[in-house]
């Protein structure tokens, strides 16, 4: 089936293989309903980049379902399937998961292969898990993770059976989670997230320490460095990944005199206004005179936040942070204004940059919408600790009391 990542200039492409991920899903009697909408090339935080259509939010069809995977978030969401795959470069499973009320695992870096993946930042890039509940997203996780030899950044470790560790509400103790350390990162708390979110959050910290947890808030100094240093290191490898769109190839092809002309009309034509501006931005950061500037600094910046979470993580069991800063807001808000939407992956793009796993499950309710708009909140772990964010966001999500995280246009049916 048709495969354009969001982009006119693979409008009529149609991949010879299905990615390994989507391999294993068919070998394990999986039924692949379609494709769904994202960002162009996974680039950007609304779905609002799609050179197709513009997703709505199954909460508020008013609002965006974040992105870049937003299409798969709101497909769960509505029950559309009973569960999707997304891309997570810098969030883009989680943020949507947040804005539309449903969990969102992002794996650590290597556990799933990224063969078939449209790549964009390939050092960052990971296939992630939207899901109704924790127990689909982490059935999904096992069917999809495992070493693939088309990929060299996939991980040989063993596959743990995540299905183990959904156990039923009825065979919980009093306490379940007696003795975990729950770390909650200070700067995600602070100015710039809206009120109404922390208090949700810390709401969501509450009903862990009745569950048996110690919280204790920690310091990441580094938090605010990972966000420019992630634009900067996802723009030059997207500048690099898509140098491979020439229109000789594959994709669509525009005729010219020469060969310079046929990569610039392609292009031109091809890409959208974002994508463009991130190959531009990163082929800036690469260049000669700018390279130990901005690349360089950025790669040293990635190494003091893999360190500081690190530290955290030797203290701590899991670190907990708001998604987002924000609930979904309207389709169009912060359109023209990219800096603002860049700033809603602030809590998402460090994760990314220490190659963690992170899981996001619904939490509360702020006002907006026909009913409420769901808030998510963020478990991260030490790398390879799935199985462990997994028991504790089932525990979490059997515990809470009365959230019914079903949209009004499916409760309505």
């Amino acid at each position: 089936m048709p495969s354009t990542a969001g982009s006119r200039l693979l409008e009529n492409y149609r991949p010879p293989f299905d990615a390994t991920a989507v391999r294993k899903l068919r070998e394990s009697g999986a039924i692949v309903v379609g494709k769904t909408n994202l960002d162009e090339f996974g680039m950007g935080s609304t779905t609002e980049g799609s050179a197709y259509q513009v997703t709505a939010n199954p909460w508020d069809l008013s609002r965006v379902p974040g992105g870049s995977s937003g299409g798969s978030a709101a497909a769960v969401s509505a029950r559309q399937c009973m569960v999707a795959l997304g891309s997570d470069t810098g969030g883009s499973v989680r943020q949507p998961a947040s804005f539309c009320g449903v969990v969102g695992l992002k794996p650590t870096y290597g556990r799933v292969s990224r063969y078939g993946l449209v790549a964009y930042a390939s050092s960052l890039d990971v296939i992630g898990c939207f899901g109704s509940s924790v127990a689909d997203s982490g059935i999904l996780l096992g069917a999809i993770s495992g070493h693939d030899k088309f990929d060299a950044t996939s991980s040989k470790r063993d596959i743990p059976d995540y299905a183990s560790q959904f156990v039923a509400i009825d065979y919980l103790e009093s306490k379940p989670l007696k003795g975990l350390r729950v770390g909650v990162i200070r700067e995600t708390l602070e100015d710039g997230v809206d009120s109404e979110v922390i208090s949700s959050v810390r709401d969501a910290v509450s009903h862990l320490e009745q569950l048996g947890c110690t919280a204790t808030e920690v310091s990441l100094p580094s938090f605010s460095l990972g966000l420019p240093a992630y634009y900067i290191l996802a723009s030059s490898e997207s500048s690099s990944n898509l140098s491979r769109y020439d229109g000789v190839r594959y994709g669509n092809q525009v005729f010219g005199d020469e060969l310079n002309s046929l990569y610039g009309d392609s292009r031109a034509q091809g890409f959208g206004s974002e994508v463009k501006m991130r190959i531009l931005m990163g082929t800036y950061a690469l260049s000669a005179g700018y390279y130990d500037a901005y690349y360089k600094r950025a790669q040293q910046v990635r190494t003091i936040i893999r360190n500081s979470f690190k530290e955290a993580l030797d203290n701590n069991d899991i670190l907990i942070s708001p998604a987002a800063p924000t609930v979904a807001y309207k389709i169009g808000e912060k359109k023209n204004d990219p800096l603002a939407m860049y700033a809603g992956d602030i809590m998402t793009v460090n994760v990314n940059l220490a190659g963690l796993p992170a899981l996001v499950l619904p939490c509360g309710f702020v006002e907006g919408g026909p009913a409420g708009l769901p808030v998510g909140f963020q478990l991260i772990g030490a790398a390879f600790s799935e199985e462990k964010l997994l028991k504790i966001g089932h525990i979490f999500e059997q515990t809470l009391p009365g959230c019914s995280f079903v949209p009004p246009i499916v409760a309505d049916e």
